[in-house]
């Protein structure tokens, strides 16, 4: 009994030998260096955010001001500093409920199978068929703006994403031959789940999380950068790129620039590091 405990394989989910490669790291340390700024950004700051100083408008690189200053004359570093925070931090929310609603659903409905994991199967169906984005809009719509509507909205619309590939690998691995050794040694149905099946999937969950949290940051900022996410005179990322907007054409893009900059640079991380956790563990992606 314990030979087939200890020497079972995870189809699809061993960890391979292969090291990270320097690609990988050096997105790793972006990415460290985006959630240091999102933790310390106000503190380092060197200015508020919101202090507007009209003479000081459309500044370019200085002493003072190393990344200018926008068309209000606010310090663009400082903007991007406090930025930082709810621009990472509402996708990482997403990804979260998400992932647990998600990851919930998909190994009750494997485990329990019949007519709830149809049920669920139907439902998950139903909530891929909406885009997340025009949800998300219709939340604003109706619950007004700001990013509490548009977080909700995206979860709900992440969860078949997570959900139907975590029912896939947790019906394969469900039908393992450990499972059926753990029941003959006594094990209930809830610790089996929660102390051997949930642990097997978690490479998979780490990467269809990180993934997800990529999406979750553009759709997120293109809430913002329509005007209907965060509002003035917040400094979120998305929403300074449409703030700058008007500023392009008389050849001030400083803050769209870096600010769309920041984004592109964290999600194409964060990516990176999902896919090659992905390799890294050998974990089919649908």
């Amino acid at each position: 009994m314990a030979q087939v405990l200890s020497g079972r394989k995870k189809s699809k989910l061993r960890a391979s030998a292969g090291s990270f490669d320097s690609v990988t790291i050096a997105a790793g340390l972006v990415l460290g260096l985006a959630v240091v700024l999102a933790v310390f950004g106000p503190a380092l700051a060197p200015y508020d955010p919101s202090t507007i100083d009209l003479s000081n408008a459309l500044a370019g690189s200085s002493w003072e001001h190393w990344l200018g200053t926008d068309q209000t004359g606010r310090d663009i570093l400082s903007r991007l500093l406090y930025g930082a925070r709810p621009t990472l931090l509402a996708p990482l929310i997403v990804v979260i409920i998400a992932t647990a609603v998600g990851a919930a659903l998909a190994i009750s409905a494997a485990w329990t199978g019949g007519w709830y994991d149809s049920l669920v199967s139907r439902v998950l169906d139903i909530l891929f068929a909406f885009p997340g984005l025009i949800l998300a809009i219709l939340a604003v719509a109706i619950f007004g703006t700001g990013l509490a509507a548009p977080v909700v909205a995206l979860s709900v619309t992440y969860v078949p994403v997570v959900a139907r590939v975590l029912r896939s690998a947790a019906l394969r691995e469900s039908n393992l031959p450990y499972i059926d050794a753990l029941y003959v040694q006594g094990a209930g149905t809830f610790s089996i789940c929660l102390k051997h099946l949930l642990p097997n999937l978690a490479p998979l969950i780490m990467v269809q999380a990180t993934i997800a949290f990529g999406y979750a940051l553009l759709d997120l900022a293109a809430i913002s950068y329509l005007g209907l996410g965060q509002q003035p005179p917040s400094s979120d990322w998305g929403l300074m790129i449409s703030d700058g907007q008007s500023s392009i054409l008389g050849g001030h893009l400083e803050q769209s620039l870096y600010a769309s900059i920041l984004v592109v640079v964290v999600v194409v991380s964060v990516n990176l590091i999902g896919d090659r956790v992905a390799q890294h563990f050998e974990v089919e992606q649908a």
